[in-house]
């Protein structure tokens, strides 16, 4: 048997997560809040496709209006997966999405982008933040609970355990 008659295993193909953005004058709007699109792909005046490696967060927001103002807030944090991972189908993301943290509502969409920016303020990118972390703040919302804060002393600790278990996936 030779080197070249030898075979490697057959490794998935990396998928790639795909975003659904745009803007309709002022009556949809969908952005990205946070998260590092590989590209971004401009399909015409009003829409434009996000591009993510697997392993990457990012957070969808999104609201919808009509003459009488704002009628629908949705925000969600995301994480592109792996061909191997389990994922959601989630409208105007293909294939689909780890989904971390979805709100609605203006309350509790205003309450997370204060969080964001709280976090952005420690000084802690808001994608390498612990995705225990956002599913813990989903929980607490919907228990209609006070979200905990993100600290340093949290961010150090998840760095320390991602280190400790190679996982980027927490």
């Amino acid at each position: 048997m030779t080197a070249l008659s030898v075979q490697s295993p057959v490794l998935p193909p990396v998928s790639l997560t795909r975003v659904a953005l745009a803007t309709v004058g002022r009556h949809v709007r969908i952005r990205l809040r946070f998260g590092a699109p590989q590209r971004i792909v401009r399909l015409d005046g009003y829409r434009r496709l996000a591009v993510f490696l697997p392993g990457a967060v990012f957070c969808r927001v999104s609201w919808a209006a009509n003459a009488y103002g704002t009628v629908a807030w949705t925000l969600m944090v995301m994480q592109a997966a792996t061909p191997l991972d389990v994922i959601q189908r989630i409208a105007g993301v293909t294939p689909g999405a780890r989904l971390l943290l979805r709100v609605d509502g203006k309350p509790h969409v205003k309450t997370v982008l204060a969080l964001i920016d709280a976090i952005e303020t420690g000084g802690v990118a808001p994608v390498a933040v612990s995705p225990a972390y956002w599913r813990t703040v989903a929980n607490r919302l919907a228990a209609r609970q006070t979200p905990p804060v993100y600290t340093a002393e949290r961010h150090t600790a998840f760095l320390a355990r991602s280190a400790l278990q190679g996982d980027r996936h927490a």
